[in-house]
């Protein structure tokens, strides 16, 4: 389980809330332009210093800015899929998925068969020797994604991650991260301006409006963003 509490003073706005992600399931986070959400996901990888925070996960504290606590992001275990996917254009794609596990210093042997267990679920084993930087957008995120996934994460992290995939890749990238969240029973947290998205991969749902919690519960139950946020 994943709670955050974190407060970050941005140029317009203060952001100031707390976020609760429960093991096993996915929690979807919404709300207009700029309203937080990449910013949080960002805090809670470590990739952005908070004003304040308290984050733990499964139970240990990786961010207390009272205690100076600072967990660096390479030992935070999280997996965190960018909006724009960031692979590494000079790499090929095996060694793109590959690159988590050989920084933990995996065994060669397991290296192997995990990346070619997660080209094989992303439909990517035929471009395992093609540069990342000839990828389609498509293909890249789903070359992020399997180079999250292959790390074992504690906590996944999605950010946009079906803008760039076609409608039969949208729903096979859905039915595994919703396969992968649970059998493995970690926290999931996804970003999405589609309501459509979360109601049919949300465990939960939560609506950032200028950096604060305005609306959270159930992804069917979600009331039409306009209504919920107070944004002008």
């Amino acid at each position: 389980m994943l709670e955050a509490s974190m407060v970050k003073r941005l140029r317009d706005y203060t952001l100031d809330f707390t976020l609760r992600a429960e093991s096993g399931q996915i929690t979807v986070l919404m709300g207009t332009n700029g309203s937080g959400k990449s910013t949080s996901l960002n805090i809670i990888a470590g990739l952005l210093q908070p004003d304040t925070a308290k984050i733990t996960l499964n139970g240990e504290c990786i961010c207390e800015t009272r205690e100076g606590i600072n967990i660096p992001v390479e030992d935070r275990r999280i997996g965190y899929v960018l909006q724009n996917p960031a692979v590494f254009p000079h790499m090929t794609v095996h060694d793109n998925v590959a690159f988590g596990l050989r920084a933990r210093r995996t065994p060669k042997a397991e290296v192997t068969g995990y990346v070619a267990e997660w080209m094989d679920r992303m439909h990517i084993t035929d471009l395992a020797g093609v540069k990342a930087g000839n990828l389609s957008g498509g293909q890249k995120q789903r070359v992020a994604l399997a180079r999250a996934l292959a790390t074992d994460p504690v906590l996944l992290m999605l950010d946009e991650p079906f803008t760039a995939l076609d409608a039969e890749s949208t729903q096979s990238v859905k039915d595994l991260t919703r396969q992968y969240v649970r059998d493995f029973n970690i926290p999931c947290i996804l970003v999405t301006h589609r309501v459509a998205d979360s109601e049919e991969i949300g465990d939960r749902a939560c609506v950032l409006c200028q950096g604060r919690m305005e609306w959270e519960g159930i992804p069917t139950e979600m009331p039409e963003l306009c209504t919920v946020c107070r944004c002008p």
